[in-house]
C-alpha cells in the first residue's frame, strides 16, 4: 500500500504523521507541488514485456502528461537484484541530489521509496505498482530501490539526454529509515 511518511529533520527516527489514503497523500504533497496519481490500464503486461509494450500500454495518460508539461522523451527504466549494476544504482539512489528538471514516474511494477527534503521536513514516499510522483525541478530528493530490488517505471523527461543529477554533498538520506523488503 503506498503510504506517506512526514519527519522534521531533527527527528528521523519517528514520522510526525504517516498517511495511506490516496487524497491525504496528494493534498499534502501537492502543498510542495509534488503530484500524485494512480494510473490504470486495461491492457496486461506480461512480465518481460517490450519498452514499447509497457508504453503502449498507458499511451493515452503518457500523452496527455507529455502535453501537459511538455516532456519530450519517455523511457521504460527496469531494475531488478539480477540488473548488472544494481548495487551501483542503489549507492547512487540514496545519496541526496536534486534534479534540473522534474523527476516524473510511474511504477508499472514493484515499488521505491522517494524521500524529498523540502525545508524542514521530510517526506518518504511509499511509491507502489499504478503510482505517479511528478517532483518538481530543484527538489531536494533521493530514492530507496531496496535492498533486492524489483520495480519497472515510466520515466518522462524535459531534456534530450533525460535526468542529471546534481548531489548536494548532505548526508541527511542516511539518517532516515530506508525501504524494507
Amino acid at each position: 500500500m503506498s503510504s506517506l511518511s512526514v519527519y522534521h529533520v531533527s527527528s528521523p527516527e519517528i514520522p510526525n504523521k504517516v498517511l495511506t489514503h490516496l487524497e491525504d497523500i496528494q493534498s499534502t504533497l501537492a502543498e510542495h507541488g509534488v503530484r500524485f496519481d494512480r494510473w490504470h490500464s486495461a491492457a496486461k503486461i506480461q512480465p518481460g514485456a517490450s519498452q514499447e509494450e509497457v508504453i503502449a500500454a498507458y499511451q493515452q495518460p503518457i500523452d496527455q502528461l507529455m502535453t501537459e508539461r511538455g516532456y519530450i522523451n519517455v523511457e521504460v527504466h527496469s531494475v531488478n537484484s539480477d540488473h548488472p549494476q544494481v548495487e551501483e544504482l542503489r549507492v547512487q539512489s540514496l545519496e541526496e541530489h536534486c534534479l534540473e528538471e522534474d523527476d516524473v514516474r510511474f511504477f508499472v511494477a514493484g515499488r521505491g521509496l522517494f524521500t524529498l527534503h523540502i525545508d524542514d521536513y521530510v517526506y518518504a514516499v511509499l511509491c507502489e505498482k499504478h503510482d505517479l510522483i511528478s517532483v518538481p525541478a530543484g527538489t531536494r530528493q533521493w530514492f530507496d530501490m531496496g535492498e533486492r530490488p524489483h520495480f519497472v517505471t515510466i520515466r518522462l523527461f524535459n531534456h534530450p539526454q533525460g535526468r542529471v543529477a546534481n548531489f548536494t554533498g548532505d548526508k541527511i538520506a542516511g539518517q532516515f529509515p530506508r525501504l524494507e523488503d
